[in-house]
């Protein structure tokens, strides 16, 4: 009997310890599994933002998508050149009235005159057209100052109606996208002869893309057009301020 028990409890042991292997074996096979797996779907899923772009453009297809992509690069390129050249005509008014009020009391025109040649900006260039015609009197030279801050500020403005057209056309593009997309799926339709998702899907999806990026080009362009404007008036604004200051320093100066 004792035999016959030692063989029992040395079989259950050996069954336990069976089952807890086997067990064990399950679950690093099963853990296993679900690492590989999420390692495997991880870079599917994890697609970054450029990718994503690019996926969405490519299924946009070349027609509309390009044509797009060229209104956003244009405006892009047209907004950083004025951007660029609006900080360069920038100037400091201030100092500038000051060094030409200071060139008045001690050189006279001819001093001031140069104070504005050795100055880059619109405001000196006004300046300097305002007091190269105070020897034909104060009204002469007023008008020099109104017409040629008039020039000025076309040259401030120059190619800004550019953007506000890509601005315009971009979504516009898109929708004629979507249309025209919209007009494929039916097609589709009509020609399977019956109405089943499949058919149309692909066709909604790339329709509804051009509408997306249409939208975000003009965004992007009509956030840099703001800021052109705002730059534009600001400059704008110390052109005239300056103008009547200089009118009040050529009279002050006559006197």
């Amino acid at each position: 009997m004792k035999r016959l028990f030692s063989i029992l409890a040395v079989t259950c042991l050996m069954a336990i310890g069976t089952v807890n292997a086997n067990a064990n074996t399950t679950v690093t096979t099963a853990t296993t599994v679900a690492t590989m797996t999420q390692d495997d779907a991880a870079p599917a899923e994890e697609l970054g933002f450029h990718q994503e772009l690019k996926k969405r453009f490519i299924e946009g297809g070349p027609g509309f998508m390009g044509i797009v992509l060229l209104c956003l690069i244009l405006g892009l390129a047209i907004a950083i050149e004025r951007i660029i050249f609006l900080n360069l005509s920038t100037t400091n008014t201030k100092k500038l009235t000051q060094s030409v009020e200071e060139a008045l009391n001690s050189g006279g025109v001819e001093a001031a005159k140069e104070v504005c040649r050795n100055t880059k900006g619109p405001v000196a260039s006004i300046f300097y057209q305002g007091l190269d015609r105070t020897d034909e009197g104060l009204d002469a030279a007023e008008k020099a100052v109104v017409a040629y801050g008039g020039v000025q500020m076309g040259q401030l403005e120059k190619n800004v109606s550019w953007i506000s057209l890509f601005i315009a056309l971009a979504p516009m593009l898109g929708f004629m996208g979507t249309v025209i997309g919209m007009i494929q799926a039916f097609d589709k339709i009509e020609a399977a002869g019956d109405m089943q998702p499949s058919l149309v899907a692909g066709g909604i999806k790339v329709a509804l893309l051009t509408t997306v990026f249409g939208l975000i080009v003009a965004i992007i362009l009509q956030i840099f057009y703001n800021y052109i404007i705002a730059k534009i008036d600001s400059i704008v604004n110390d052109m005239e301020d300056a103008s009547i200051t200089l009118m009040d320093l050529l009279v002050r100066h006559k006197k």
